[in-house]
């Protein structure tokens, strides 16, 4: 069997990480941009081909990024310290992205919420719910995940949310949440809970102004749909006098 020659004694011209210094990032292929974060090989591999066996065996960059821990184990040469690399690097992509869209003024738009949102929530794996933590001007202070369940829903306990907007001072609240389906149609279930926070946020003042639900290529807005104003109207039915 004949034995790879390790990237380390490529001619320097071609070694990737080299070439990014050089010709910078967007010259490389996603293979070899992999092969940088791997480092290393295993035997009788490069780095490189175990790069492109991760992109034939998981078909992008992208899937690479949803798959699971587990599956990532199963492939020979990767080990915790190679799926750590891979999995913080599109984590920090992730962020650097929505970042870019983080809206600078008040975030009373679910179309500019969204596009925020899109990219820290579109490709998990499992389905994970965030509440934005707004200020009076309704500027976003932070963006806390209070709960991550599995592929199909994520229990949502609506004393987390409320203690987590307690903590970080917050005087109104945008909540949020992917379907891993692609789908971003409301089920029963968000329907509830969706109903059941505004309540607790109207009790201790801290106003809920959106649900949105992350899908694919789209998403939902509760408020967008009427239903935040249609809950709101049903607590001052119930709790009268209550602001």
């Amino acid at each position: 069997m004949r034995r790879a020659i390790p990237i380390r004694k490529w001619p320097a011209a071609e070694r990737p990480r080299e070439r990014l210094l050089r010709d910078g990032p967007g010259a490389l292929t996603d293979g070899e941009l992999l092969a940088i974060l791997c480092r290393t090989g295993r035997a009788g591999m490069s780095a490189l081909t175990l790069a492109r066996q991760l992109l034939t065996r998981f078909g992008s960059l992208r899937a690479l990024d949803a798959a699971e821990v587990e599956a990532l184990r199963e492939t020979p040469g990767l080990g915790p310290a190679k799926i750590a690399q891979l999995k913080a690097a599109f984590e920090v992509g992730r962020r650097a992205q929505s970042e870019v869209k983080r809206p600078r003024g008040a975030a009373t738009s679910s179309r500019t919420v969204y596009a925020f949102l899109q990219p820290l929530l579109r490709d998990r794996p499992r389905e994970a719910f965030l509440v934005l933590l707004l200020n009076r001007r309704h500027r976003i202070l932070d963006v806390v995940t209070v709960s991550e369940g599995s592929l199909a829903e994520s229990p949502v306990y609506p004393r987390e949310v409320l203690a987590a907007a307690q903590r970080g001072h917050a005087a109104a609240l945008i909540l949020a949440h992917n379907h891993p389906s692609g789908q971003p149609a409301p089920s029963p279930e968000d329907h509830a809970v969706t109903e059941e926070l505004v309540y607790a946020g109207r009790l201790l003042q801290i106003p809920v102004l959106d649900h949105l639900i992350v899908g694919e290529a789209d998403y939902f807005s509760f408020a967008d749909a009427g239903l935040i104003a249609k809950y709101n109207a049903a607590f001052e039915r119930s709790w009268p006098g209550r602001r």
